[in-house]
């Protein structure tokens, strides 16, 4: 069989940024499946364009793996007006490459951002092969939600497209159960749950992150380590009011790792409170994300405290479980019965700074206790979140759709 997957935003193992796809393309490949990716040049975490100008490029993802970088217009992080027309560009783009790639069985959509479901919808139905999309959140409503998007007219034409897409998917893969009730009430047909998990592989637990701690100076300091997007929706504020009362604690370190469009600001604020003991570093590729985490005792995940971010499973929570490290959580709902439920680490209220100051201070007053959430939520990846497991179940779900349509 061979996969079409439309997505703006995927990144490589080798590059910064979820890469739950490419994985997934792996496995898609070991069990003698195809797949092509039409992707953007453009970072979805850091904004930055590729040097390359050219219209299409082309690269190998691995065997049985093909990744086309199409145009897209460059201004993600400037307004979300630039960021709607980087979205636009790469509807058209990647609908003119699609219809140049012969022999598809499936086409692959995913959303956010929802607009390129609309071009993977368009191109299955041209093609006449299945459509399976994918909703990784429940946009536009968590766009909504932040006050993102604001504007009446765009409100109802996306709210119209989600729910479009919804009905017309063949069949419709979320990420978290809690997507689940929202999909079928707007009109999703048919519902199947592929959960975020991690590959066990990409992780040492035993790893001490040496060579991360003498790069970054950390010597023995109690590292409480964030990793991820410096966006509106990650609530970082909190982390530097956190550290602000943890300034007494000369052990305690607070590392944050990635980008976004909130990153500059964030920097500026930690200076201006004299936060010597919060060091920012840059995004990572994946395959090097196994030592950036070993490197640390706690991790953190934190979103803004808004009811829709219940539903969610964030992608970082289970790379830091699978790294063996406790979790200190400032996000309610389905993610924290996992990690409550595992005893993977501590739920926090989210928007509480002084909540996360004393987890952290907590954690780094009892090792022992530190090691044992670690060890408890790198077993619970194993059991119930590992990355093959999960890609068995979408393979199945593919090839279902596929015996159907011949």
């Amino acid at each position: 069989m061979h996969i079409l997957l439309i997505h703006q935003a995927f990144a490589a193992l080798d590059e910064a940024g979820g890469t739950r796809h490419h994985e997934l393309a792996r496995y898609l490949v070991d069990r003698g499946h195809r797949v092509t990716v039409i992707a953007s040049p453009v970072s979805y975490l850091t904004g930055t364009k590729r040097a390359s100008a050219h219209w299409l490029e082309r690269e190998s993802g691995g065997p049985g793996i093909a990744i086309l970088r199409t145009y897209t217009y460059a201004a993600l992080h400037r307004s979300f007006f630039h960021r709607l027309l980087s979205f636009f560009s790469f509807m058209l783009s990647s609908f003119l490459v699609s219809m140049n790639i012969h022999k598809v069985d499936l086409v692959w959509g995913t959303s956010p951002p929802i607009f390129q479901g609309a071009t993977a919808w368009l191109v299955a139905r041209l093609k006449r092969v299945p459509f399976l999309f994918e909703v990784r959140d429940l946009w536009p409503a968590f766009a909504i939600a932040v006050g993102v998007l604001r504007q009446p007219w765009l409100i109802r034409a996306s709210l119209w497209l989600e729910k479009f897409l919804y009905q017309h998917a063949d069949r419709l893969v979320v990420n978290s159960p809690g997507f689940i009730d929202h999909v079928l009430s707007r009109g999703a047909r048919q519902v199947d749950l592929v959960p975020n998990g991690a590959d066990p592989a990409m992780f040492d637990p035993a790893a001490s992150g040496q060579k991360f701690r003498q790069q970054h100076d950390l010597g023995g300091k109690f590292v409480a380590l964030y990793a991820g997007a410096h966006g509106l929706s990650n609530d970082l504020d909190v982390v530097l009011e956190a550290a602000r009362l943890l300034a007494q604690s000369e052990n305690i370190v607070f590392v944050l790792l990635g980008d976004g469009k909130e990153k500059p600001r964030l920097i500026e604020k930690a200076r201006q409170m004299a936060l010597d003991h919060v060091i920012f570093l840059s995004p990572l590729p994946k395959n090097q994300m196994g030592e950036a985490l070993a490197a640390a005792n706690a991790c953190i995940a934190i979103l803004k405290p808004v009811e829709l971010y219940k539903t969610t499973y964030p992608n970082k929570v289970f790379d830091y479980m699978a790294a063996g490290r406790p979790v200190v959580l400032a996000i309610d709902g389905v993610i924290r019965e996992v990690v409550e439920t595992a005893g993977a680490g501590i739920p926090v209220p989210p928007g509480d700074p002084l909540a996360m100051a004393l987890a952290i201070q907590a954690l780094a007053n009892d090792p022992e206790r530190c090691h044992a959430m670690g060890r408890a939520g790198r077993t619970c990846i194993e059991r119930r979140f590992s990355r093959a497991e999960l890609a068995e179940k979408l393979v199945v779900i593919m090839e279902q759709m596929w015996r159907v349509h011949d």
